[in-house]
């Protein structure tokens, strides 16, 4: 019997846990659907009209390419620095490796704000012009410490015998570095590709004090509401969110599932 309310209270606690993370993304999929002028109650019915919106929105359209490009590019150069970061202090006895790592880490305390304000007026300075390659810097910037947590602390002692076993075969450090070690990080280094790709979607002030003309789509959605309530808003954030659920179960039906089971 006390096991019975216990397994019933715990699944009474997940279903809480769960309802208050992911009712606000349930009541967004819903009113995105809303056949009316404004995403609120009451609920008038089910209409693609918003969508419909959505894909014939120019300026929306651009701005998720440009978010695409943006996360992509500086998430793949995030987590190159950040790998061979990680493997250049893990490897080698470095002068003051300690205080590098610290460096390397530090910038994920400071605020966004900070960090944006500090390299709009780097950009200013050296007379460089504001674009999504800007952008890219500070994404890079901003993500470059979580890649390097991310990888470092998996490189546990355990690889090193494996690359020890391959110079011994003659492979050079360049080829243990790409061929052995690059291939037993690659749930970690995927888990940091991830993440540092969410993270570039969602950011917001360092896209808008580093952009001029072609923005993000969080600048182009604050844009938005900054005239008020807007269902194509729902729609767009709907449909960014049905493509992260359909990647994510993707990734995990296939090179997930056959690095859990290998």
């Amino acid at each position: 019997m006390r096991d019975t309310l216990t397994r019933i209270a715990s699944f009474a606690y997940a279903g809480l846990i769960y309802g208050f993370i992911f009712l606000p993304v349930a009541v967004l999929v819903l009113f995105s659907f809303q056949d009316g002028r404004l995403p609120v109650p009451p609920f008038n019915g089910f209409s693609l009209q918003w969508y419909e919106a959505v894909f014939a929105d120019r300026k929306l359209m651009a701005a998720l390419a440009n978010s695409f490009i943006v996360a992509i590019v500086s998430s793949v150069i995030a987590c190159l620095l950040g790998f061979l970061a990680a493997y250049a202090l893990a490897r080698h006895k470095l002068p003051g490796s300690a205080l590098q790592r610290g460096l390397l880490i530090a910038p994920m305390t400071v605020s966004y704000l900070i960090i944006a304000l500090g390299l709009l007026t780097v950009l200013n300075t050296f007379g460089i012009r504001l674009s999504l390659w800007t952008v890219g810097i500070g994404h890079v910037v901003i993500n470059l410490p979580l890649c390097f947590a991310i990888i470092y602390s998996s490189m546990g002692d355990h690889h090193i015998n494996i690359e020890r076993a391959a110079r011994d075969l003659g492979a050079t450090d360049f080829k243990v570095m790409v061929l052995v070690t690059a291939p037993m990080l690659l749930p970690s280094i995927l888990a940091a590709f991830f993440l540092s790709v969410t993270f570039s979607w969602d950011e917001f002030i360092i896209a808008f004090l580093l952009s001029r003309f072609d923005v993000t789509l969080p600048v182009e959605i604050w844009s938005l509401l900054r005239s008020g309530l807007n269902p194509k808003t729902n729609a767009i954030g709907s449909l960014v969110f049905l493509v992260s659920v359909a990647v994510l179960a993707v990734l995990e039906l296939t090179l997930f599932g056959r690095t859990k089971k290998s």
